[in-house]
């Protein structure tokens, strides 16, 4: 019989011992004691320390009835009971913790590792099929999500990498020895990774807690997948100087009227409890809290201005924020219990340097541009090329080469100044490509021996000829009537040919190898550029050298004689 499997969300807890001891006093107890929860200590099938907590979430009477009392007049009355179960269990150096139906609700959020979900998911999602996306953009109190069911590749979502941090990633699972790889249900698995991670787990103890070690083993021992590893680029700031300079300027900032620098956001985890909030209560200084009907960031900054100067951030930090599913606020009703700094966004400058507090966690605007364009960069060059072009033959111009390839690689088409209308400008021609391969790849060639300008040239001429073959059916016209009078009526494109990948090729001086290191640094950044700007119209882009030829060789004679 195949293993049984369910799917899950696994939590990781942080700063929490493998004891049941610690396990139980991780847990918000005040919370256990309203919901009358019970406590059980599973037997030895488990092999590992676990506690099991289950409670019933009941009421009397459903919110709605007395709502649709009012409008129609009929009194009914009927009863809500939702079950909740959550176990904790250690494994090996490590408290994990698996909520079933309402019980990830007991799990108190300052328990859990608010990246343990997304560190797996970068290193075992395909990069190619993710499914969705959801990050924040510094400094701009906004959230962006990306949904495709049927998977798409990463670089086709169209991320600013410097300037947004991933929250949650969702995909197709590129490897892994889980329970449902052997279950024989379906050779795909996939997993969605944010503060949780939520994917098909083993049901039988000794499967579930394979499953768990695996878990740990690709969040202990795996490099992330190179095309996500930009997404543990930007990090936090850790200097302690700067924090306390930050958190110095805030709580200034908190005493004074509001000027636009604080903005309210919504934790990540809390999102699906978010939505379904009917009551707000804000605790900030005090044992009463301010009850709302939905986040009051005036009611939280006028709280903190009460407070002495210095103890303002520490308002933020110690205060709470609780949702409630329903006015009433009743223990069965309460969603979750967050600190308030969680809700708040800020941007602040010291000097030149701009910073955005995150979810509690500050950050340097623009401190990873530099390494995010080199990551961009690295990307574009394949180990496998998708084009084998030949060598360049030393004292051979440009146009000599391109209009001798189809010579050594049959089924190219020479492109070079063959010129299509501009629809923007109809008395001037714009070329599309240099060369055109068997499977329709545009191909841009340069021999960069005078500085960054040739090559931001031609990185620039990749995308506007791209973005009008997308855009406009004349020039897709033009260019397919073109091509097949190149080739002598060899290549045919297809009505509605738009391009999947653009290769630009490059011939760099005598001697020096094309790597993200030889080229210029001027053309590191408009080629990062490019390649942002091509991802969301889903064409790769790809970037090779061109070889060049030894003097003996024949690849340099037969150039020479061509030429």
């Amino acid at each position: 019989m195949a293993p049984a499997t369910a799917k899950r969300t696994l939590y990781r807890l942080a700063g929490v011992a493998p004891t049941l001891d610690a396990m139980f006093d991780a847990l918000d107890h005040a919370q256990l004691t309203a919901l009358d929860a019970q406590i059980h200590f599973p037997d030895d099938r488990l092999r590992a320390p676990a506690l099991l907590i289950t409670a019933a979430m009941t009421s009397e009477e459903a919110s709605w009835c007395r709502e649709v009392a009012r409008t129609t007049g009929c009194r009914i009355v009927e009863p809500v009971r939702r079950t909740a179960a959550l176990l904790l269990i250690a494994v090996d150096e490590d408290v994990y913790a698996i909520g079933y139906d309402q019980g990830y609700r007991l799990l108190p959020g300052r328990v859990k590792d608010q990246r343990f979900g997304l560190t797996f998911a970068i290193r075992q999602v395909d990069p190619l099929q993710v499914r969705d996306l959801v990050s924040q953009t510094l400094g701009e109190a906004r959230t962006d999500i990306a949904i495709v069911p049927g998977g798409t590749p990463v670089l086709s979502l169209g991320l600013r990498e410097h300037a947004q941090i991933v929250r949650r990633l969702g995909g197709y699972l590129d490897r892994l020895e889980l329970t449902r790889a052997r279950s024989g249900h379906s050779a795909v698995c996939s997993a969605d990774g944010g503060c949780g991670l939520s994917l098909s787990l083993g049901i039988e103890p000794d499967d579930l807690l394979a499953d768990i070690r695996e878990i740990a083993r690709v969040c202990r021992d795996t490099a992330p997948q190179p095309a996500l590893e930009f997404v543990e680029h930007i990090v936090p700031v850790k200097d302690e100087t700067v924090l306390t300079r930050l958190g110095s300027t805030l709580d200034d900032i908190l005493g004074a009227p509001p000027d636009g620098r604080l903005a309210v956001t919504v934790p990540m985890d809390q999102w699906d409890d978010h939505s379904q909030a009917r009551a707000f209560h804000l605790k900030i200084a005090s044992d009463e809290a301010g009850r709302f009907e939905e986040f009051d960031l005036g009611y939280v900054l006028h709280r903190v201005r009460l407070q002495g100067r210095g103890q303002r951030l520490e308002a933020l930090r110690r205060g709470t924020v609780t949702l409630y599913s329903h006015e009433r606020a009743a223990p069965q009703d309460q969603l979750c219990v967050t600190p308030a700094l969680r809700w708040l966004e800020a941007s602040i400058s010291l000097g030149a340097q701009r910073f955005c507090l995150l979810e509690g966690d500050w950050y340097e605007i623009g401190a990873e541009y530099l390494a995010t364009v080199r990551g961009t960069v690295d990307r574009l060059f394949t180990p496998l090329p998708s084009v084998d072009l030949p060598a360049w033959a030393a004292g051979v111009s440009e146009r000599s080469y391109n209009e001798h390839v189809p010579d050594q690689r049959p089924g190219y088409v020479c492109m070079d100044r063959k010129n299509v209308a501009n629809p923007l400008r109809p008395t001037d021609g714009f070329e599309v490509c240099d060369l055109l391969t068997p499977d329709n790849t545009l191909v841009m060639v340069k021999h960069a021996h005078g500085g960054s300008g040739p090559l931001s040239h031609l990185f620039s001429q990749g995308l506007v000829a791209i973005q009008l073959l997308k855009t406009s059916a004349e020039v897709r016209r033009r260019f397919a009537s073109r091509v097949l009078q190149e080739s002598n009526g060899r290549h045919t494109l297809p009505d509605d040919f738009v391009p999947q990948r653009v290769v630009f090729a490059i011939l760099l001086k005598q001697g020096t190898a094309l790597t993200p290191e030889t080229l210029f640094p001027f053309s590191l950044i408009t080629l990062a550029q490019t390649a942002k700007a091509l991802e969301p119209l889903n064409v790769a882009v790809e970037v090779v050298g061109i070889p060049e030829a030894s003097p003996a060789s024949n690849a340099t004679q037969k150039f020479h004689a061509a030429a």
